[in-house]
């Protein structure tokens, strides 16, 4: 079983986007466009005060008929921001994110921002281990030796 730094090291981009807490939606929502990603961390200074996703957007927003230029990204941020550690595993990450529904948990590691993972990548490093895992039987049931 991986763990959440072996994740974050497996990804092409650790970059991890933020917005300020007084960011118009639509400039949140241009980043996450643009950048193909589907949450930003909400952050005051250096402090992160909230996660900020698609699904707020949809909510929040759309469904509200709110202006996306006009409100502010503290208006429709989730405040409680779950996170996890670098040594923590990919169970404990699945099994947070299936209790809470969330599709992203930002990474802190004595109390630094160090990346954030997605659903996608929790999915794509099950397969990975999946498919190894069936290729060492494969070896095994033909008495091969890898």
């Amino acid at each position: 079983m991986a763990t959440v730094a072996e994740v974050l090291n497996a990804k092409p981009d650790q970059t991890v986007y933020t917005v300020s807490e007084t960011s118009p939606v639509y400039d949140a929502i241009k980043l996450m466009a643009d950048k193909h990603i589907g949450a930003v961390l909400v952050t005051q200074g250096e402090e992160i005060v909230g996660i900020m996703t698609e699904r707020d957007y949809a909510r929040k927003v759309v469904l509200m008929d709110r202006s996306s230029k006009e409100t502010p990204v503290r208006d429709i941020m989730t405040s409680h921001v779950r996170y996890v550690r670098p040594d923590q595993t990919t169970d404990d990450c699945m099994a947070l994110m299936t209790d809470k529904r969330m599709r992203h948990l930002p990474v802190i590691d004595n109390g630094k921002l160090v990346g954030m993972i997605s659903i996608g990548d929790l999915v794509k490093n099950i397969i990975s281990e999946q498919q190894f895992t069936i290729q060492q039987l494969e070896y095994y049931i033909r008495g091969e030796h890898t």
